[in-house]
């Protein structure tokens, strides 16, 4: 069959459609028959059935390939600074930072207002490093060390970090996927932050006070002073704990804040990390290379401390990486077989007949 035959052809919308929901379908069978939330595979099998697809069209596979390749690039920045994120999670707990900031940031919050706190707290700092996954491997792994100590359920804690870090991370201009949608759309970095204004800042409205509300019901927490006390003892018999530690995410801030770019910046504070470490924590180098590609292990004697520092690496984000690799791949055969075009001409026609009415 003929690369040019019908390649020019936007498909119907049902042949258009089809691939993309026998993909849906198979996701859906991994997820509630299988009982397997990883998309990876069914992700690989649409890239298939568009493949399919397209050559039934007469798309020959180097037309499909360059588009898979094409969207793939736009995504290699995200991936960089993910990888670069495992890296400093594993370096900071490594070099004191999180567990100096659990340490004292216990006695800093009430019980109360600690998920307010923690919203606030996180989506400031995702909006200055521009990455909710570095904010919540970090800072975040120290306010969940926090709320365990004033008694605050994880689930909540969890929650609150998460909004204030989803938040920051789209209003952020150092955002990967803030820089990455606007590029794919063809308008300029402000002009897309702006609009996202309109449904992000209502609804980070609503979460505060939702969280305000939730806090309140803990306000009169008697807080566990002799669990907090061990949480402390713990991380100074192992950690050197000084406000040397802090100046990684000081100086990672700061660069931020005068627009460096995203990856140098996460991957210096993550090089930072591993020099304090060796200078304060007593580490070597190899111990530091061990741990930005395979993450920090702890061993302190406490079963929650350790889940909760155990974290970090490049290897911890093969997950993520993988999956934005077949996702990103999956579009790019969409969009080369025509179901984005086809979505897009279907649309503008509702618009147009909407528009009739008014």
């Amino acid at each position: 069959m003929s690369d040019n035959v019908r390649v020019g052809a936007i498909p119907s919308l049902p042949l258009a459609l089809a691939p993309l929901l026998l993909t849906v379908a198979l996701l859906m069978t991994q997820f509630f028959v299988f009982g397997d939330f990883t998309p990876h595979i069914p992700l690989a099998c649409g890239i298939l059935i568009c493949a399919f697809f397209a050559r039934l069209r007469g798309i020959a596979w180097t037309r499909m390939e360059a588009s898979m390749l094409k969207v793939i690039k736009l995504g290699l920045p995200a991936i960089l600074i993910l990888l670069a994120v495992g890296m400093l999670i594993g370096t900071w707990i490594l070099a004191g930072t999180v567990p100096t900031l659990i340490y004292y940031g216990i006695n800093l919050v009430s019980p109360g207002w600690f998920l307010v706190a923690t919203c606030l707290i996180s989506s400031l700092i995702s909006l200055a490093v521009g990455t909710s996954w570095g904010t919540v491997g970090t800072v975040g792994l120290a306010l969940m060390g926090i709320g365990h100590g004033l008694g605050i359920p994880v689930y909540l804690t969890a929650g609150a970090l998460v909004s204030g870090a989803f938040f920051g991370d789209k209003m952020s201009p150092l955002s990967d996927t803030t820089n990455l949608t606007p590029a794919v759309c063809e308008t300029d970095l402000w002009t897309h932050i702006k609009s996202m204004m309109a449904t992000t800042v209502p609804a980070m409205t609503l979460a505060l006070l939702a969280y305000a509300w939730l806090g309140s019901g803990y306000a009169d927490q008697l807080i566990d002073v002799g669990g907090i006390d061990a949480l402390r003892r713990t991380l100074a018999e192992h950690f050197t704990l000084s406000w040397i530690t802090l100046i990684p995410p000081v100086v990672v801030i700061s660069l931020s804040m005068a627009r460096f770019p995203p990856f140098p910046t996460i991957f210096g504070g993550a090089a930072l990390g591993g020099v304090i470490a060796i200078l304060l924590q007593g580490s070597d180098v190899q111990a530091v290379f061990d741990v930005m590609q395979n993450g920090y292990v702890a061993d302190t004697g406490s079963a929650a401390m350790d889940t909760l520092l155990s974290k970090g690496g490049a290897m911890s984000m093969t997950w993520v990486v993988t999956l934005t690799l077949f996702a990103l791949g999956f579009t790019g055969m969409l969009e080369a077989y025509g179901t984005i075009d086809a979505i897009m001409l279907h649309l503008a026609k509702l618009m147009r007949g909407a528009s009739a009415w008014c």
